[in-house]
């Protein structure tokens, strides 16, 4: 089922990425990304991040974007495990309570102002307390922070919480410069300053952005690319015709244009990630405040043809928001809401609705048309009329739509993971959730929740006690999940592999050969 497009979406596309090779051209000409000089540059199709303050980011996928120009704490690892970051190590006191951070020495911001416990302080009580930060759930497990040494910051929790290293590995953790907030705040989510791989040089909003190496990153050895430049306007139907030209490097397609990126002697990565796609069911709107109503959706949907349809079979169908082989997946649930139309039917007729009675509306960000249209038909199958309503892009259009204003009633979308199964779980079922429209969670699901903060990560009894919330969240939410995602990558031969990260993009020894070789 092919997306429609049309006309003056493919002009804008190519506008915006005619104007990404004039300004990337400088002394390399052409839209050749790598120069014989020296000066390597890649280009990133992608979407562009919906704040470059990590503290007002209002989406997880924000993190493959934000995490350009800031490094957090801790990272994650390939299996995703808590790693050393800006912290080189930790340690919690006996009863879990509070967990000492070691620094790095002489770290600095790109800003050349220096990273210490201070400016860690100082980072992480902004996400906390600023009015408008969307930080504060996450961060809200921290009592107060005191300052031990230059290198040495302590935070004390309200309860014991053994999910912190994780949680600050990513966009929580991400460490913004206190002189930056201090000269003024309001630019932070337009002119970042953070101490990651790359330096803010320029941001056009809806377009584009530069970055450039940072030689103070901690990890600035494993970056080998000089000018990173990152766009968006990659439509699906042009975005390997611009990867092919030069126009782009690196950027994400479907399944279904593995063949036709090959046929176009491009290279493909497909990795694996924390990601799964998702429906965010709205119960407080009619008619989905019927309980069997959400319960027939649940069984009306193939998801194993929406896989095979739209990406030729990449991808596994998914019952929960992890993925087979991750801590927190649950084998308890495998095929809990298999697909079954005509039970589906049956819980219909059960609520009083007789075959095309019921319509709903189903929302989809424009660049998944096709997506929705399968959909559609699906629940056509059972006797559920919708209508499909086109959310258009922009950096923050779905999150007005969606997460903030949540004005959907059934919308199809994914959650990204995160780099805590706890903080994936308060995203998706949590009573402040932003995939979770509706708001709702139970006094049952809050407790699993607390019982998985205070057992230890290496406790032979955490992944049971980290699943049973997983599946408590998953039989009691009105969303649910219906594949996994995994990160396919179309690439310019001239760039080297990606490295696997379930977690985000990221970029450490990527290398940019030169044209002529």
């Amino acid at each position: 089922m092919a997306t429609s497009r049309t006309g003056p979406k493919l002009v804008a596309a190519f506008v915006i990425l005619a104007a990404l090779v004039l300004a990337g051209c400088g002394g390399n000409g052409g839209g050749a990304s790598a120069s014989s000089g020296g000066t390597s540059t890649l280009k990133w199709g992608s979407s562009l991040p919906t704040s470059w303050d990590p503290v007002t980011s209002s989406t997880g996928n924000d993190i493959n974007t934000i995490s350009l120009v800031y490094a957090s704490l801790t990272q994650l690892d390939q299996e995703g495990n808590a790693k050393p970051g800006l912290a080189e190590s930790w340690k919690y006191n006996a009863d879990g309570t509070a967990v000492t951070f070691t620094l790095r020495p002489d770290l600095k911001f790109s800003d050349d102002t220096p990273l210490d416990a201070e400016a860690v302080k100082a980072s992480l009580l902004r996400g906390k307390t600023q009015e408008n930060s969307l930080l504060k759930d996450q961060l809200a497990t921290i009592k107060n922070i005191t300052v031990e040494s230059p290198t040495e910051v302590t935070l004390h929790l309200v309860q014991p919480d053994y999910q912190v290293p994780n949680l600050l590995a990513g966009k929580t953790g991400s460490i913004v410069s206190p002189t930056a907030v201090k000269a003024d705040v309001d630019a932070i989510p337009t002119k970042p300053v953070g101490a990651g791989p790359f330096k803010f040089e320029s941001f056009v909003p809806e377009s584009h952005a530069i970055l450039v190496k940072n030689p103070t990153y901690w990890q600035a050895n494993d970056v080998h690319i000089d000018r990173f430049e990152l766009s968006t306007g990659t439509d699906s139907a042009t975005v390997i015709q611009a990867v092919q030209t030069g126009a782009l490097d690196v950027a994400s397609i479907s399944g279904d244009q593995i063949e036709q990126a090959k046929a176009a002697g491009l290279q493909i990565d497909v990795i694996d990630t924390l990601g799964v796609s998702q429906v965010d069911v709205h119960n407080g709107k009619e008619p989905l405040t019927d309980p069997k109503v959400v319960e027939a959706l649940k069984y009306a949907i193939d998801r194993k043809e929406l896989i095979d349809v739209l990406n030729k079979g990449i991808g596994d169908v998914a019952y929960q928001p992890f993925p087979k082989g991750y801590v927190a997946y649950n084998p308890e649930l495998d095929g809990i809401f298999a697909y079954n139309p005509t039970k589906a039917k049956q819980l219909l007729a059960d609520a009083g609705y007789a075959p095309g009675e019921l319509k709903i509306q189903v929302t989809v960000n424009s660049s998944g048309e096709s997506r929705a249209e399968l959909v559609q038909d699906q629940l056509k199958r059972v006797g559920v009329e919708s209508t499909i309503k086109l959310v258009p892009p922009g950096s923050s259009t779905w999150q007005k739509e969606v997460y903030l204003g949540r004005n959907a009633q059934f919308a199809l979308d994914g959650t990204v993971g995160r780099e805590s199964p706890v903080q994936n779980l308060t995203v998706v079922y949590g009573p402040q959730g932003l995939m979770n429209v509706s708001r709702t969670a139970s006094k049952e699901f809050l407790a699993a929740l607390d019982k998985v903060r205070n057992t230890p990560l290496d406790d032979p009894a955490y992944p049971k006690i980290l699943q049973e919330a997983v599946k408590i969240g998953v039989l009691q939410s009105p969303s649910f999940s219906l594949s996994t995602s995994p990160r396919i990558v179309v690439r310019n031969p001239k760039i080297s592999p990606l490295p696997h990260y379930l977690s985000q993009f990221r970029w450490e020894g990527v290398k940019v050969s030169s044209p002529s070789k």
